[in-house]
């Protein structure tokens, strides 16, 4: 009684391992279904015609190269069943193992296709580390992209767009996900908790007011995923940057004022320099950078740090005493410590 009551608990473990088996095998992907299915008709023939003709087949590998190879219907013949039954276990791998082999290929290419086209329409989430993040694609993240690879900066960038069914863009660097920056599963996508940096653009196709608020709901929300994620933001109207910075915006750039600025100098310029141009080719060549003064500059001339940041290929343009900014430099303003200088640098490579 004890000895079938053992039996019996020794089939139900049975059971239950097959039954897993099945479930683990039902749940993987369709792609490595059919590959376990290939490699387990493939072996099984192979075992199959080692164990009729042993001196045909002579190693269970032999029987597997030769199903393989018969199965892909490439037919080497190194290796040819002699006896009737080896040709039956042939013609059954041949019905069976052919159609299987060129449904997993079809299926193959059917998934790579597929991979590129989801990669062009922003469907496949990102899964790496330490990038950056663009939302919303127009001239200025094209040029900003441009500039980027142009110094060959090596960023893996990230870009969020609503407005695009499909990222023609041939860059390598750079991973599309198709959706809204204030939408839970896009900043999923977009692996925001992993990332360094963020940069919102305003939508041009909206209303100034109505831009605005929408780069405001964008900040709370990459915050809300990521709250040490550094964001630069961009709004058009002034009363909107104290809200930007509120939300959690650490730069905000208003794009408006700057290019009223623009419009303002080329209006009262009296001479030949452009200061579009300029400016445009200044800011693609250096960046602006802060030096804080070392200790053999402090109690020396201005002069001195001149001489001393020329040598680094560094333009002085400004100096921080404080809180205070001043772009009103002469030779002899005394460096003191905890004063900053405000440089042009080379952009870093």
């Amino acid at each position: 009684m004890k000895k079938d009551r053992n039996s019996h608990t020794e089939d139900k473990k049975g059971a239950y391992g097959m039954q897993s088996l099945i479930r683990l095998y039902i749940q993987m992907p369709l792609f490595l279904r059919l590959l376990t299915t290939v490699l387990f008709t493939m072996s099984l023939f192979g075992l199959i015609i080692h164990i009729i003709e042993p001196e045909n087949f002579p190693t269970f590998f032999d029987g597997l190269w030769w199903a393989f190879v018969t199965g892909a219907t490439v037919g080497y013949g190194d290796y040819v069943p002699l006896s009737a039954t080896g040709k039956i276990i042939a013609i059954l791998l041949i019905l069976s193992g052919g159609g299987l082999v060129t449904f997993y290929m079809a299926t193959l290419s059917a998934s790579t296709v597929k991979h590129e086209t989801d990669l062009s329409e922003g469907k496949v989430p990102y899964k790496g580390n330490d990038h950056l993040i663009l939302v919303g694609w127009n001239e200025r993240t094209r040029h900003l992209l441009d500039m980027l690879e142009e110094q060959n900066l090596q960023e893996k960038i990230v870009l969020i767009d609503r407005t695009m069914n499909q990222f023609y863009q041939r860059l390598s660097s750079v991973h599309f996900i198709n959706g809204s920056a204030t939408n839970e599963e896009t900043l999923e996508h977009a692996n925001v908790n992993e990332a360094r940096m963020a940069i919102i653009t305003s939508d041009p196709s909206m209303e100034e007011e109505q831009s605005d608020q929408t780069v405001i709901h964008q900040i709370v929300s990459l915050k809300g995923h990521h709250p040490g994620l550094f964001i630069i933001a961009e709004v058009l109207t002034e009363k909107q940057k104290i809200n930007a910075e509120r939300a959690g915006a650490d730069t905000v750039i208003r794009s408006n004022d700057f290019m009223s600025s623009l419009f303002y100098q080329e209006l009262y310029r009296n001479d030949p320099v452009k200061p579009f141009e300029l400016l445009l080719h200044l800011l693609a060549e250096r960046q602006f950078h802060e030096e804080k003064i070392s200790g053999e500059l402090i109690g020396k001339p201005m002069l001195k740090a001149f001489e001393h940041f020329l040598k680094e290929h560094y333009q002085i343009i400004g100096i921080k005493k404080g809180e205070d900014l001043s772009f009103d430099l002469h030779p002899d303003i005394v460096l003191e410590e905890g004063d900053v200088l405000v440089v042009f640098s080379p952009l870093r490579k």
